[in-house]
């Protein structure tokens, strides 16, 4: 793996080579493998390393970057020419600040939890295989066909400046996600931990066996307004789609469902979503794209959004806008991608507030004189971008509920729903955990039960 110290090492030499007035070197790669299995049988096993190095310098307003996985001394020097060369035929960028120094992004300003494992890290082919194993014995003990995958990974994030400013960050990663398939019904499950302990691929297994089983000869229900309760994979792919307008610059673009609803109440009282990177939860370096330290943001209280996110030099920008005082405070926090970019900042590590009085999936279908149980949703797109109005598909276990009880299963169902309308439409909630899907990034999000979710379409599957 590339250590902190020879990662520092890359960056002298980067430096020596550069004519530049300031050099950003960022650092990241690591090892990854990954088990693929399908017709209840493995096949295919991958592994591999790679390191990137990214070189940004800056002339007088002017920046660009290059980036290289090749690490010789004449790869260095190519790459910080090509860098260079990038950066002399920009045009000034009058935004563009000097880069941080050590006293604003040397160390965090709290404490986070290790993120890496040593028995993630030491997970081999013949470890994964054993998992697997399991997961297939569950599908041939249901007569079933099994897909999926099992993979790990320990990576390294490394940020240095000629200002002095350091940063780095090691973590792991294991990911299990499974399909059960019957003759006209499936289930799913996945998750995504960097303690690979905290994996139970078998439980995994019996969960998606049962929902493929429980849905076998799926039942046509005509579409229409129901009440929904949505397992949290579910949740995640849907409100994922909102998260990256909370940063302050797609206000100031004037492209974010934000514009002019900061301070307003848009969800519903029991809607409460923070970013916190040190969530014991969440994932991920404690810097952010240009070395400043991750802030927890409360960015929705109550309904009610109250925060953004902001890159250095748009938190600038935003105090010497119009909007200044209209979208709460306003100042660095950590939350910018490597510059330059067109994005400037986004949350990244979303987490759910717990509710009051939290309820468990079961709970909310004993609730439920008449509704649809949710695994979850794909192939998920963006109709109105302001209203935030989503369409999208169920898949891999959706059944009907009537009386308390799941019923059967139902054939898969197209919806265009407004995120404004579904989150403020929450009758119930449960306790948030670490959750993983297909369409967005991983969070911490609770199942919830919804009322007069918009159904629109009926699937022949």
């Amino acid at each position: 793996m590339l250590t902190r110290d020879k990662a520092a090492d890359l960056f002298n030499r980067v430096k020596r080579y550069s004519s530049a007035d300031e050099v950003e070197v960022l650092c990241c790669g690591g090892k990854s493998a990954l088990t693929r299995f399908a017709n209840n049988i493995i096949h295919q096993n991958v592994a591999e390393e790679n390191y990137s190095l990214s070189v940004r310098t800056g002339f007088d307003g002017r920046t660009a970057r290059a980036t290289t996985n090749k690490l010789d001394e004449e790869s260095l020097k190519r790459v910080v020419q090509a860098s260079e060369s990038l950066a002399r035929v920009q045009h000034p960028d009058p935004d563009l600040l000097p880069m941080p120094d050590a006293g604003e992004g040397a160390r965090a300003t709290r404490a986070f939890p290790s993120r890496y494992f040593a028995q993630t890290a030491a997970l081999t082919p013949e470890l994964r295989a054993d998992s697997v194993n399991r997961i297939v014995g569950v599908a041939t003990r249901h007569k079933l066909t099994t897909a999926g995958i099992f993979s790990s990974a320990e990576w390294v994030e490394g940020i240095f400046n000629s200002r002095g400013l350091t940063g780095w960050h090691t973590h792991t990663s294991s990911e299990v996600s499974i399909t059960m398939l019957a003759g006209d019904s499936s289930g799913w499950q996945k998750a995504n931990y960097p303690d690979v302990s905290q994996q139970d691929p078998a439980g995994l297994a019996e969960i998606a066996a049962c929902k493929a089983l429980d849905s076998a000869s799926p039942r046509e229900l005509q579409p229409g307004k129901y009440t929904v309760i949505l397992e949290p994979a579910a949740v995640l792919d849907m409100v994922g789609f909102m998260f990256f307008e909370f940063g302050g610059l797609s206000i100031l673009d004037q492209r974010s469902f934000l514009n002019n609803r900061v301070a307003k109440q848009i969800f519903g009282p029991t809607i409460n979503v923070w970013d916190d990177a040190a969530h014991p939860l969440q994932a991920g370096a404690w810097f952010d794209g240009e070395g400043t330290p991750r802030q927890r943001v409360h960015l929705v209280e109550n309904g009610v959004v109250k925060r953004l996110v902001y890159a250095r030099a748009t938190a600038q920008k935003m105090r010497q806008s119009e909007h200044a005082d209209k979208v709460g405070p306003v100042m660095a926090t950590g939350h910018g991608f490597s510059l330059p970019n067109e994005m400037g900042e986004a949350p990244i590590n979303i987490v759910f507030g717990t509710p009051e009085d939290p309820k468990t999936v079961d709970q909310m279908v004993a609730s439920t004189e008449r509704g649809v149980l949710v695994t979850r949703l794909w192939y998920i797109r963006e109709v109105d971008p302001y209203e935030k109005i989503l369409t999208g598909m169920t898949r891999d276990g959706t059944f009907y509920v009537e009386g308390g009880k799941v019923r059967h299963g139902l054939l898969n169902f197209r919806f265009n729903e407004s995120l404004l309308h579904m989150l403020s439409s929450v009758e119930a909630m449960g306790t948030p955990v670490r959750a993983s899907g297909e369409e967005s990034f991983d969070m911490v999000v609770p199942p919830m039960k919804v009322r007069d979710f918009n159904f629109t379409e009926v699937t022949k599957f």
